[in-house]
């Protein structure tokens, strides 16, 4: 199901660098393997987003991450640096960057769920052309994709990000702003050991959703 020329996966992103990155983690690994990891889930995000018929592909950042995330993304894929602070701003600034006037369908996507069937995310475009908000809600009660067609200041919340009221905090939020939501398939990122367990079950039997954290992890596991 190829979109047309107005879908832009957007996907939110850190530089891996060790103890910036996943730290939730770090009760099962050291820091140096977690960049590790989160570097492979990240080119396979990638590749995932490159792989879907007429979907611009991007990242938006910390200004201090632009440089490398560019180097490790190529040339086709544009690099954005937030200039607010925070995972609430770099939401806000996604879609009032990147929606002028209604013009074009934008998701945002996290960087630890490559392992997303393709069709998953074409279906949250699909759902944009007949709602104002479309959501992927996440099994420990957030989200890891969320889309829109048109800049809703005050939508996102800093001080509900990377909790497990995350996703009801942007419902209650959506409907204080009268937007109309609809959901994707519910489905699970890579935030504590239990998800990575997961990951590893899931990519045993599929390696090729996400190649290169299969291998990480398959790697780790002869170790």
């Amino acid at each position: 199901m190829p979109m047309d020329a107005n879908c832009t996966l957007v996907i939110m992103a850190k530089a891996p660098r060790p103890g910036a990155v996943k730290t939730r983690l770090a009760s099962s690994m050291p820091d140096e393997q977690i960049a590790g990891l989160y570097r492979c889930l990240l080119e396979d995000t990638l590749a995932l987003a490159q792989s879907l018929d007429g979907v611009e592909a991007a990242i938006m950042c910390p200004p201090a991450d632009v440089e490398e995330l560019a180097r490790i993304a190529g040339a086709r894929v544009r690099v954005l640096a937030q200039t607010g602070k925070g995972l609430a701003a770099a939401l806000g600034e996604v879609f009032g960057t990147l929606t002028p006037a209604g013009e074009r369908r934008v998701i945002a996507f996290n960087s630890d769920s490559p392992h997303l069937p393709a069709p998953a995310l074409l279906a949250a475009f699909e759902t944009l052309s007949a709602s104002d908000l479309v959501i992927g809600p996440t099994d420990d009660g957030g989200y890891y994709l969320v889309g829109a067609a048109r800049s809703h200041p005050d939508l996102f919340s800093a001080d509900s990000m990377g909790t497990g009221s995350a996703l009801d905090a942007l419902l209650a939020r959506a409907r204080r702003l009268a937007l109309s939501v609809r959901f994707t398939q519910a489905f699970y990122d890579i935030d504590v050991p239990a998800d990575l367990n997961r990951l590893a079950d899931d990519l045993r039997f599929a390696p090729e959703r996400a190649p290169r954290t299969a291998n990480w992890l398959a790697a780790r596991q002869d170790a």
